[in-house]
């Protein structure tokens, strides 16, 4: 495997980004199959390749990993501060298949993320559902209108005055708007430790996937909580699923 850390100025937030990238050696084809991976809350670009085996489940499924920065941005254009959806979603793809031979086909490009990340990558994979072929969330924070009563110090400078709910920041209201449209959706998968203190949530949204007849699968672990043992099962877990060649 060979691994980058690497960064660029971002003109969608106007200051040097860090990214790790990871890809494997001697690929197969000209542009890889690429895991968009995100991080939580209080991590950063660099806490996959510090407190997960990524590295090891890259090279054993041939794909390349990217791993952005947000700060604590929950991935969106905040109201006040960075335009990081943008970045995440428009501007990062971009540069990175400039930099990297990087598919851009949907089929081959997956979202994936713990907690503030689960969502982020929900939201990616919502926003754009034309663009990857499966969203998976660990531990994720999937009830943005609840996280925004909980950060009341945060929350105005992400979301502004009003709720994030029934806008497209709310996952809910995002499923809800493309079943009535027709949209063919990801693949979404959702795990949870029963311990974490995001598990009703968890258990909110698959209550919703399933009134809304969305298929989604959902693993469900009874002794783990909020923890990175969990999330480094679940990426392997997440990997092995994915239509990816193994080394």
């Amino acid at each position: 495997m060979a691994f980058f850390q690497t960064s660029y100025k971002s003109s969608a937030l106007g200051v040097e980004c860090g990214i790790n990238v990871i890809l494997p050696n001697n690929p197969k084809s000209k542009t890889l199959p690429c895991v968009w991976l995100l991080h939580g809350l209080s991590d950063d670009h660099t806490c996959w390749q510090r407190y997960s085996a990524i590295e090891r489940h890259a090279r054993e499924f041939q794909v390349a990993v990217v791993m952005p920065a947000v700060n604590r941005s929950f991935y969106t254009d905040m109201a006040a501060g960075g335009k990081y959806y943008t970045y995440v979603a428009e501007e990062l793809p971009q540069a990175m298949r400039a930099f990297f031979p990087l598919s851009s086909k949907r089929a081959e490009n997956f979202t994936a993320g713990l907690s503030m990340g689960g969502y982020g990558a929900f939201l990616l994979a919502l926003r754009n559902p034309d663009r990857y072929a499966s969203a998976a969330s660990f531990s994720g924070a999937m009830d943005i209108t609840a996280v925004s009563k909980n950060f009341k110090e945060e929350a105005p400078l992400i979301f502004g005055k009003k709720s994030p709910a029934n806008t497209d920041a709310d996952l809910f209201h995002l499923l809800r708007k493309h079943v009535a449209n027709g949209v063919k959706l990801p693949q979404l998968s959702l795990y949870c430790g029963a311990k974490d203190f995001l598990y009703d949530a968890n258990l909110r949204m698959c209550a919703e996937l399933k009134k809304l007849g969305v298929a989604f699968d959902y693993s469900e672990s009874p002794d783990h909580a909020h923890t990175w043992d969990y999330w480094d099962i679940c990426i392997e877990d997440v990997l092995k699923k994915l239509p990816l060649k193994r080394a």
